[in-house]
């Protein structure tokens, strides 16, 4: 890829979650990657080729990234939600989730769930996909042919069900590691393998243990869910008698690696707090599916407090829009909540925070913060172009803004159609979805 001149605002957050505006920059953009960033350009001493200049009322941010989302379950999205969690799974997604043996229809699913997660600004995507190894495989050749970064998991469920919606341990294992050569024979450096046990109420030890195997020998991440609904974590306890806590059982499968998220953790206790500390694993926050699904309210400034790494998810479809902005303004939402209804001191977090969990924060969940998650030197080019100008938009510009504002009002108020172009290792993917 030849270099590229972009010349606008810069608007994201630094390392340690402080909100960052550059009015005027210049971002020279050379084989995907970042190679300088100037502020204040000449405009006038600017080459007139392979230049773009951004217009008023434009501004770049990083890449929004989903560190959990089901792509299976899309057909699914906004229908169910008069049902609690385990109820849910039962009489909605696994029903779904068995059409996926048909490989026509997970290739009309997942080309539609990549084309429909890019055009929202989600440049990274973290995903769950089937528990048909082919039909999983098809999710990968989507994201790599539209050009979105992403983690793809085949989910491994090897518990008997009266449905015959699982895998006898031993093919669940065998179809994992056929899986994970699959994607990685690819050869793209954009889309990787992701070690994908559902939840413990659906594995084996057995199987737990061999995913744990399978992670360590291929160097993956691993992804699952932990105590999002407290119906659930009964549930394991009793599944898991030696165990004492939800996160104990991943622990006695070698699973919490610092390459490990775990979905929700609403109801963790104090001492997994203390191990997911020590094992570096991440906790990504699922504030609309756990609103939807009544599972509870979670507090991320608890989880943040213990040194706990924090994504964000739309945990489509248990979240209702595959939009991070709705993940964004829930995360908001919640913690207001918790803030009301708690009766000590209590600082709820706010857009910037938001902000923050959406890029930075899913780019450190996920292990990939030295490539992306904001735009400075020396990392890919993952950006999107954010304008509140656009036409038929949801934003009235009825008077003069600072960059500062105009970020608040995209986030709280603003939807996809102000975001005009998506970029991805310097890829422009609206173009071609």
């Amino acid at each position: 890829m030849n270099g590229h001149l972009y010349v606008g605002p810069i608007v994201q957050t630094s390392d340690d979650g402080q909100l960052l505006i550059k009015e005027s920059t210049s971002i020279l953009v050379e084989d995907g990657k970042i190679k300088n960033i100037e502020e204040m350009p000449d405009l006038s001493a600017l080459p007139n080729s392979s230049i773009t200049i951004l217009k008023p009322g434009q501004f770049f941010i990083p890449g929004f990234i989903d560190c959990h989302i089901h792509a299976v379950q899309l057909p699914n999205i906004g229908t169910g939600y008069d049902k609690n969690l385990l109820d849910w799974l039962s009489m909605y997604t696994f029903p779904l989730e068995r059409k996926f043996s048909d490989e026509k229809y997970a290739d009309k699913v997942f080309d539609a769930v990549v084309k429909r997660t890019l055009s929202v600004g989600t440049t990274t995507a973290c995903y769950f996909a089937s528990l048909y190894g082919n039909s999983s495989i098809i999710l990968a050749d989507k994201a790599s042919q539209y050009r979105q970064r992403a983690f793809i998991g085949k989910v491994n469920m090897d518990r008997k069900r009266d449905d015959n919606y699982y895998e006898i341990t031993e093919e669940s294992l065998k179809n994992t590691e056929k899986f994970v050569r699959s994607v990685l024979d690819l050869n793209d450096p954009l889309v990787k393998p992701i070690i994908t046990p559902r939840f413990a109420l659906s594995c084996t030890m057995e199987v737990m243990k061999g995913l744990a195997k399978i992670a360590k020998d291929h160097n993956l991440n691993i992804q699952t869910h932990v105590s999002e609904n407290q119906s659930e974590i009964e549930i394991c306890k009793e599944m898991f008698p030696d165990c004492p806590t939800y996160t104990d059982v991943y622990e006695t499968a070698e699973l919490l690696t610092h390459k490990t998220i775990l979905a929700h953790g609403v109801y963790l206790e104090d001492v997994e707090l203390e191990l997911l500390k020590q094992r570096r694993t991440a906790i990504i926050h699922c504030p609309s599916s756990n609103t939807c699904l009544k599972s509870g309210l979670c507090d991320i400034q608890r989880l943040r407090s213990h040194g706990i790494k924090v994504g964000l998810g739309t945990d489509v479809a248990g979240g209702q829009s595959v939009c991070i902005l709705d993940a964004m303004r829930s995360a908001i939402q919640v913690s207001n909540h918790l803030a009301l209804l708690k009766k000590e001191p209590y600082e709820p977090i706010n857009y910037v925070d938001a902000f923050h969990l959406a890029t930075v924060g899913g780019a450190k969940a996920l292990g990939i913060y030295d490539r992306t998650g904001d735009l400075s030197v020396g990392k890919e080019f993952d950006a999107l172009v954010i304008d509140v100008n656009t036409p038929n938009g949801p934003l009235d510009n009825l008077k003069n803004y600072t960059l500062n504002e105009n970020l608040q009002r995209f986030i709280y108020s603003g939807d996809d159609r102000n975001i005009v172009e998506v970029f991805v290792s310097g890829n422009k993917v609206k173009s071609i979805i």
